[in-house]
């Protein structure tokens, strides 16, 4: 092929590109359940936590026991708290506590391999989620009964079960939290923020999939959803 024809190709391409690229960035997945809590429905409070990478939920305990089933049987392998921070991650790099200049390879084999096993964390703590971390970096939300009882069986759903257990895969020694095998891969689609988007999609919340790559556009979901609610009320 001629340089002159190579040109117009070449931009085809680059155009298609371009447009999958905006396409992706304004992807966007309306919430599955109401938001937010309806009059006369008190609903469930739950914090999104924020460190500038990775998003944890800090929900109730006693919300989340209630249903039974293998979450509940998880909870039972944690420590006291009245309150656990949730999260999700790869199975090796997520749990690993060694300083990450050490693990930048491990980083980039959890981020680029695919197929990669993942954990849940269940880590039980005893005081108030609401001073967690800087306020800029926290949200706080309620949602519908109806949402949290969604996000609460997305939840369930990533857990592994061995006999209809749960499967501990890791402690840390010296620390509460407990690791659970997951059902889900992690991969550079599929990201702890990711599914942290889709527990807060299930329970109502309308979310931006790709951009959910980036924890800080987890809080800009809530303060959408806050910020809708409000002109709606």
């Amino acid at each position: 092929m001629r340089r002159s024809e190579l040109r117009p190709t070449l931009g085809l391409i680059a155009a298609a590109l371009l447009g999958l690229f905006v396409a992706l960035m304004s992807w966007t997945r309306e919430g599955q359940a109401p938001y937010p809590a309806a009059p006369g429905d008190d609903g469930v409070t739950i914090h999104l936590l924020d460190n500038g990478f990775h998003s944890d939920l800090a929900i109730s305990r006693r919300d989340l026991a209630r249903g039974g089933g293998r979450l509940k049987a998880a909870l039972d392998r944690t420590g006291p708290g009245d309150w656990v921070l949730v999260g999700w991650g790869d199975a090796r790099f997520y749990v690993d506590q060694s300083p990450i200049h050490h693990r930048l390879p491990d980083g980039a084999r959890a981020f680029f391999a695919s197929g990669n096993p993942s954990v849940v964390m269940l880590d039980p703590y005893q005081g108030d989620p609401a001073r967690l971390g800087p306020d800029e970096k926290r949200r706080t939300l309620t949602l519908s009964a109806e949402g949290f009882a969604a996000l609460r069986a997305r939840l369930e759903a990533s857990l592994a079960e061995r006999d209809g257990a749960p499967i501990l895969a890791a402690e840390r020694p010296g620390d509460d939290a407990r690791f659970f095998a997951s059902t889900e891969t992690f991969w550079v689609g599929h990201l702890c923020n990711h599914w942290t988007a889709q527990l807060l999609n299930a329970g109502g919340l309308t979310v931006k999939p790709f951009r959910s790559i980036a924890s800080a556009e987890l809080r800009a979901a809530v303060d959408r959803a806050m910020d809708r609610a409000a002109q709606e009320d």
